[in-house]
């Protein structure tokens, strides 16, 4: 069962181009390293889900079908999917790999945003996952009171959620470091560095407060659950520091941190010039390439339940 629109009146979006493109620039070795590490998390959303067999699982901002395959391959052919989403090529792109998987029979694909799941029932469903949608939700109260309509009394709410405030917070402090200290050695560097990270995450404390991308935090995302009247609310908070899977010039160039974000390429090409291009790589090739980058990766994983008995 579908609901998609007609998909030659689709064009690519930011959210379709950046999971089947720019998240792995086309770097096919980069692709299997981003693909084994969102399993983990999705593999997380799922434990955190506790689907049973016959059971109605809404995936909000279902992509290309990450939790929503991932449960049917736990479950089996009894589960009902409901895939939801804002993008419909992304809706698209997952109907077809349901297909080739042969599981079309048993999911139905409703486009839309989280903060509206128009065509989903109230209290009809187990479960509702969702992984990375509520970031870039503007009104995050909003789509948990969705989630909670949809659900069945005593169903259950499995979430994962990166939290990239802390990036942002960095952005707008380098900026003032820049500012007050005009003369530090490697004020040239800094500079180049402050421009990236500003093209990537907001970088002033105002631009932070009024970006739905930043201006919250997980212990927001607890109240929010609290207020709406979630029940057995659970948040597990996963701080990685690790070496930056991107490991190659190429891919760093090729890839955007998030679908809001450009590409590193993009930026490089648009607030670079060819001088301060040459700088920057000079400084940052050697460090990618020889595996001493970290990254810090920040997740919020919740599960709540509402209340009533099943």
């Amino acid at each position: 069962m579908s609901n998609i629109p007609d998909p030659n009146q689709q064009a690519a979006d930011a959210w379709s181009t950046w999971l089947l493109k720019h998240r792995h620039g086309g770097d096919a070795a980069y692709q299997r390293v981003v693909a084994e590490d969102v399993q983990r998390i999705g593999k997380r959303v799922l434990d955190g889900a506790q689907l049973q067999p016959g059971m109605t699982l809404v995936d909000v901002g279902a992509g290309d079908g990450l939790i929503a395959f991932g449960a049917i391959e736990r479950i089996g052919p009894s589960l009902h999917v409901i895939f939801t989403d804002l993008s419909a090529p992304l809706l698209h792109h997952a109907a077809g790999l349901a297909d080739q998987r042969g599981v079309r029979q048993q999911c139905t694909f409703i486009p839309g945003s989280a903060e509206e799941l128009a065509g989903i029932d109230t209290a009809t469903a187990d479960v509702v996952t969702c992984r990375a949608v509520l970031a870039y939700v503007a009104d995050k109260r909003s789509a948990l009171h969705e989630f909670h309509r949809v659900l069945k009394p005593g169903g259950r709410l499995s979430l994962a959620e990166p939290i990239f405030q802390d990036q942002a917070f960095e952005a707008a402090s380098l900026g003032k470091l820049i500012a007050a200290q005009p003369a530090h050695p490697d004020i040239a560097f800094l500079r180049l560095m402050h421009r990236w990270k500003a093209a990537q995450f907001p970088a002033t404390e105002a631009e932070i407060w009024n970006n739905p991308l930043v201006n919250y935090s997980e212990r927001d995302m607890v109240q929010f659950l609290r207020e709406i009247g979630y029940v057995k609310i659970h948040l597990e908070l996963h701080i990685d520091v690790r070496p930056s899977l991107i490991t190659t010039w190429d891919a760093f160039l090729g890839t955007a941190l998030h679908p809001w974000a450009p590409t590193g390429a993009a930026i490089l090409a648009q607030q670079f010039s060819a001088a301060e291009r040459q700088l920057f790589e000079q400084a940052m090739r050697p460090v990618l390439e020889s595996g001493r980058l970290n990254a810090t990766d920040i997740i919020a994983y919740l599960t709540a339940e509402k209340a009533g008995t099943p």
